[in-house]
C-alpha cells in the first residue's frame, strides 16, 4: 500500500486532545474542548435580561458545550448595536446572576462578550450617538461618525472596566472583548478606517495602544479566578483592511503584554463584508423582510455589496489560524466552519486549544453531547444562513420546530 501522503507522526510528541477531554484557558477547568461562540441572541428586548435570553445558554449548557458566550454585552448605550442591545449595568447583575447560576447547573461556564459598536452602531441610537476612530460615513448608523477625542478614549477605558466589574459581580466565568468585525476596537486596528495622525493611528504600535489600554483596564478589575480572552480580527475582508501582514505582528505584541489568556481568531467586517466570518448562502430575501420597509428597501440596494457570496467551506479559516499557531505560544481558540468531528479532532491537532462554534449548535445545541456518544460525527447546519435574518425576534435556526427550540 502506497503510504507516502501520509503524515509523519513524531513520537516524541504529545498525542492530541480528544475534543471531550477538559482542557485549561487561563485560571478555568473547561469540562471538553468545545466553546459555544458569540452569536447575538436577539431576545434582550430593550436591553433587558429575558428568560429567552438565560434559557438560550442554558440550554446550550445543558446540551454539553463546556462554555458558552453571551452576545453581544455593550459597554454603554452609545456602544450599543441597538436599542435591544444589553448594556452591563449594575442593575442587571440580579436577573444576569440567574442566567450564570443556570448555566453552572448545567455543569458548563459562561463568558460575556464586551465590546462597543463604534461604526456598526444603527442609526436609531441618536440620543447616545456611536463614536470612530476617524469622522466617517457608517451604512449602519446612516449618517457621520465623529472621530473619538483623546478625552473619548479616556472614558471608554473607563467604561470597558467598569462593564468588567458587572461581568464579575454577575458570576460570569470570563470576559471576551471583542476586537473583530470592526467594532469600536477592531476599527482602531484597521488601516482602513484609522486615519489617525496622533499616537492612536499610523504605525501598528499606535493603532494598538487603545485596544492595549481597554485590555489592561479589565485585567485590573478581574478577579484572578476569571479568564480574559480576545475576539482578534485576522483580517478584515475588504480591500485596504487589516490583513496577517499586519495581524500576526498585532498579535504578537497581544502575546508580550502577558494580559490575555487565549485570542480567539476571527475576520471580516460588519461593517463592510458581514459574510467573511459566515460563508454559504445569502439570504436576501429573507434580510428585507426582516427589516421595516425604508431599511429593507436600503438593504435590498446595498446588500449585495455587503453582503458578498462565498462559498462554504468546512475550517474555512483554518489557512489563516495556521500562520498565528506557528508564530504564537499562547492559547488560540478556533473559529470558523467547525461541524465535523473530524474537524475539530484535526483542529485541536495541529496545536489549538480549544474549537469554538456558532451556527451548528444553533442547528442543535446537544451536538457536543451526541458527537461524544459516538451517536454522530457531525452537524445538521446547512448555511443556508438564513438564521441570520431571524436576530430581530429572536435568534433560532429555521429548520427546527418552533415547540424543538
Amino acid at each position: 500500500m502506497d503510504t507516502s501522503a501520509e503524515p509523519s507522526v513524531d513520537p516524541s510528541s504529545p498525542p492530541s486532545p480528544s475534543p471531550f477531554e477538559p482542557g485549561r484557558l487561563g485560571p478555568l477547568r473547561l469540562r471538553n474542548r468545545i466553546i459555544k461562540a458569540a452569536t447575538f441572541e436577539g431576545v434582550m428586548r430593550r436591553g433587558a435580561v429575558s428568560d429567552e435570553l438565560i434559557d438560550f445558554h442554558v440550554r446550550v449548557a445543558r446540551g454539553g458545550a463546556a462554555l458558552t458566550t453571551v452576545a453581544y454585552c455593550a459597554i454603554s448605550k452609545g456602544g450599543r448595536v441597538s436599542p435591544d442591545t444589553m448594556v452591563l449595568r449594575d442593575e442587571l447583575v440580579p436577573d444576569l446572576r440567574r442566567l450564570t447560576d443556570g448555566v453552572h447547573a448545567e455543569g458548563a461556564l459562561v463568558a460575556a462578550q464586551l465590546g462597543h459598536a463604534g461604526l456598526v452602531a444603527q442609526g436609531h441610537n441618536r440620543r447616545n450617538p456611536s463614536i470612530a476612530p476617524s469622522r466617517r460615513f457608517s451604512p449602519a448608523a446612516t449618517g457621520v461618525l465623529r472621530a473619538a477625542t483623546e478625552a473619548d478614549i479616556d472614558d471608554l477605558v473607563g467604561q470597558f472596566a467598569a462593564a468588567a466589574r458587572v461581568a464579575a459581580d454577575s458570576g460570569f466565568d470570563a470576559v471576551e472583548l471583542h476586537l473583530g468585525h470592526n467594532y469600536l476596537l477592531s476599527s482602531f486596528l484597521s488601516p482602513n478606517l484609522n486615519k489617525r495622525r496622533d499616537e492612536y493611528g499610523g504605525s501598528i504600535e499606535n493603532r494598538l495602544r487603545f485596544p492595549r489600554r481597554v485590555i489592561e483596564a479589565i485585567r485590573e478589575v478581574l478577579p484572578d479566578e476569571m479568564a480574559l480572552w480576545a475576539k482578534f480580527n485576522m483580517a478584515d475582508g475588504v480591500a485596504k483592511g487589516l490583513w496577517l501582514d499586519e495581524s500576526l505582528p498585532m498579535a504578537k505584541v497581544l502575546e508580550a503584554d502577558g494580559q490575555l489568556d487565549a485570542l480567539e481568531l476571527t475576520g471580516g467586517s460588519s461593517l463592510l463584508n458581514g459574510m467573511y466570518f459566515f460563508r454559504g448562502d445569502v439570504p436576501m430575501k429573507e434580510f428585507v423582510a426582516a427589516q421595516p420597509k425604508v431599511i429593507g428597501w436600503g438593504v435590498k440596494l446595498y446588500g449585495p455589496k455587503l453582503f458578498p457570496k462565498y462559498p462554504f467551506e468546512e475550517a474555512f479559516f483554518l489557512d489563516f489560524a495556521r500562520q498565528f499557531r506557528a508564530e504564537l505560544s499562547m492559547p488560540l481558540i478556533y473559529l470558523g466552519g467547525a461541524n465535523e468531528r473530524a474537524t475539530l479532532e484535526q483542529v485541536l491537532g495541529e496545536g489549538f486549544s480549544f474549537v469554538a462554534m456558532a451556527r451548528a449548535l444553533l442547528r442543535d445545541p446537544d451536538l457536543p453531547n451526541k458527537m461524544a456518544a459516538n451517536d454522530t460525527d457531525h452537524g445538521l447546519c446547512v448555511h443556508c444562513n438564513k438564521c441570520m435574518a431571524t436576530i430581530y425576534s429572536g435568534t433560532h435556526c429555521v429548520l427546527v420546530p418552533e415547540d424543538e427550540r
